[in-house]
């Protein structure tokens, strides 16, 4: 039996203040590809450069799944393959067009690796990012954060130099130290998951983080149902995006729900 598709569901708004949106997102559900990025740049950078990470990242995966001569390639080369092809997009187009130099964007995506076969909890949920772009666990009613920012304030908090409270406050809270296409060559975070029943995952802009704690963002998913639909996640999607305007939309918010099917589990209902 073939595994279906992954259920998702994704929003991007420009929010309140700006004008316009610099936030990309995007999916391929057959390949089992889903993508975030927020961009940043002067002019029309930031919105360029999110656009080009996430069309190359989600083509690369999408191309480099069907198998060669060679047979396939293995998920976390295929997405290391990935970020490189779009770190070097947006830093050659930075490199031909002036008013573009400088540009780069976060990214945070998800890889659903299926099985060659029907066996249950064999396939495997690779979780990629660069920035300060989340990737966040929605399970039996908790919610877990994923990725760890790339940002100045993560590594002074890490280093204990200031609280958790305090960099939500900070005014260099957007300072990211790594970057899709802002350098030649750029080293991203890749982590394997064992994907789980009821499992809902959301990759998210600092948009939404910057305005919702975790706990305004778990009541938002509380209303998810355990077997949704896609209805059900946009549902989602768009109540995060509403409270984040809600809470002054400072920035431009984008949200992607993925509810992974995992092959094996109808037959064993």
């Amino acid at each position: 039996m073939e595994p279906r598709d992954p259920i998702f569901a994704m929003l991007s708004d420009r929010g309140r203040v700006r004008r316009g949106n610099e936030d990309s997102c995007g999916a391929v559900a057959q390949a089992g590809v889903f993508v975030v990025c927020d961009g940043m740049g002067g002019a029309a950078g930031g919105e360029v450069a999110s656009h080009l990470a996430a069309e190359t990242f989600l083509a690369h995966l999408t191309h480099s799944a069907v198998p060669n001569g060679a047979g396939p390639m293995p998920a976390a080369a295929r997405i290391q393959a990935a970020i490189e092809a779009a770190n070097r997009a947006i830093f050659q187009q930075a490199r031909r067009t002036p008013q573009l130099s400088g540009m780069g964007t976060t990214l945070v995506g998800l890889l659903h690796d299926h099985p060659q076969n029907d066996e249950p909890g064999t396939s495997t949920l690779w979780l990629v990012h660069v920035g300060d772009s989340r990737c966040y666990l929605w399970h039996e009613s908790r919610l877990k954060r994923l990725t760890d920012d790339h940002s100045l304030v993560e590594e002074q908090v890490r280093a204990g130099q200031i609280t958790p409270a305090q960099a939500t406050e900070s005014p260099m809270r957007n300072l990211i130290t790594r970057a899709v296409g802002s350098h030649s060559s750029v080293k991203p975070e890749i982590q394997a998951r064992v994907p789980r029943p009821e499992e809902i995952y959301l990759l998210a802009s600092d948009g939404l983080t910057n305005e919702l704690s975790e706990s305004e963002i778990a009541g938002a998913l509380a209303k998810v149902p355990s077997h949704p639909t896609q209805a059900d996640l946009y549902a989602a999607c768009r109540r995060l995006v509403e409270t984040a305007n809600q809470k002054g939309g400072n920035d431009n918010i984008t949200v992607l729900l993925v509810a992974p099917v995992i092959a094996g589990l109808e037959q064993q209902k």
